[in-house]
């Protein structure tokens, strides 16, 4: 396993979505590697029980978790401002939570599709405008989107996930060409089939099935995902802004 310790020594990142899958993976990491973390969920009781598995493996964990609603602004910005007030600054900002659908166009609903939206993307710019400010005061930092390999070749069903996930990439590239001046990077990890709780749950013959249409001859793990947001997050990356990475074995569509 690689060894990350230090490489986010004294800095305090925020993930959303991260009670479960690749945010909790990507929690995990940041940890590993010496940073302080606000995880937050939807959940009060989901929270709480990913601070307890944290706290079980890594007793002395820095962590705290917030469950502030991600659709609305003031719930966000008053959460980041928590954050602040309890850790002192803001580094790193990864947008991970998201939801998806695949529902035909034919059965659709406009209130579907808005719920993907706002979660998707008003969400992603919320936590973005509320985290910058403190970033910019501090003299730069790191916001990493989560996109999705469906960005870059779209789904034959369920248009409003690749459809948000575009918009996230749109994002990524407009606010790193904007607050490059400010010392802000901003880059989207662009994950392909990665074992989270839904592939899990899937027959074995599927999972097979999924496998034999990736080069690699495999399904990504969470692990594996945070590794690269963990990379864009660090100083490693320290002039690399306005990448969408994919990390999907490059996947045949």
């Amino acid at each position: 396993m690689m060894n990350v310790t230090d490489m986010l020594k004294g800095k305090v990142a925020v993930v959303t979505g991260g009670t479960r899958g690749i945010g909790f993976e990507i929690v995990r990491k940041f940890l590993e590697a010496g940073a302080k973390v606000a995880l937050f969920g939807s959940r009060q009781e989901t929270v709480e029980k990913a601070l307890a598995q944290i706290k079980e493996e890594k007793a002395d964990a820095e962590v705290i978790g917030l469950c502030p609603s991600l659709g609305e602004y003031s719930e966000v910005e008053k959460a980041i401002l928590e954050v602040k007030d309890t850790f002192g600054q803001i580094d790193i900002l990864v947008n991970n939570a998201g939801i998806s659908a695949r529902e035909s166009i034919y059965d659709y609903s406009p209130e579907e599709f808005d719920k993907i939206m706002t979660l998707n993307v008003n969400a992603v710019f919320y936590c973005i405008r509320a985290s910058v400010p403190f970033m910019k005061e501090q003299g730069g930092g790191s916001v990493i989107n989560m996109s999705s390999m469906v960005s870059i070749y779209g789904q034959p069903a369920g248009c409003g996930y690749p459809a948000s996930k575009f918009a996230v990439n749109g994002l990524t590239k407009s606010l790193a060409r904007e607050l490059g001046r400010d010392q802000i990077r901003v880059n989207a990890v662009a994950p392909g089939v990665t074992r989270t709780d839904m592939v899990a749950a899937l027959p074995e013959e599927m999972v097979q099935r999924i496998s034999s249409t990736i080069p690699l001859g495999r399904v990504g793990e969470p692990e594996e995902i945070a590794n690269a947001v963990l990379f864009l997050a660090s100083d490693l990356a320290s002039y690399v802004t306005g990448a969408v990475l994919s990390v999907d074995g490059a996947t045949q569509v």
